[in-house]
């Protein structure tokens, strides 16, 4: 399933209290089955002081979204989502396709 939604995708919150918004994925965790999407689950962690950095502070850090709550964005204008399929073309590769799309071949 996490090879459906790849690095650079752009997809959408499906659910969620962020449901609806956009973004574009900055990694995939495969083994934990979610992803990174850039905007979304950043949150703030605290650092305490050490040698390299005296005065500790914050640091902002991405929280994994899961894979069932985010869809894949097919049209930007319209936000359209859709499904993902595999199918293998004329010379054997393997190519995601779009669903929702009329079968639309995914770059």
């Amino acid at each position: 399933m996490a090879n459906r939604i790849q690095k650079d995708d752009i997809v959408k919150l499906i659910s969620g209290a962020k449901k609806g918004t956009t973004g574009k994925v900055v990694r995939v965790l495969t083994k934990k089955n979610a992803v990174l999407v850039e905007g979304i689950g950043v949150s703030h962690r605290k650092v305490k002081p050490s040698q390299t950095n005296p005065t500790g502070g914050h640091k902002d850090i991405h929280v994994p979204t899961p894979l069932h709550k985010v869809a894949l964005v097919v049209d930007e204008k319209s936000a359209a989502t859709s499904r993902v399929g595999y199918v293998k073309n004329a010379d054997g590769e393997k190519v995601r396709l779009a669903r929702q799309a009329k079968n639309k071949e995914i770059k």
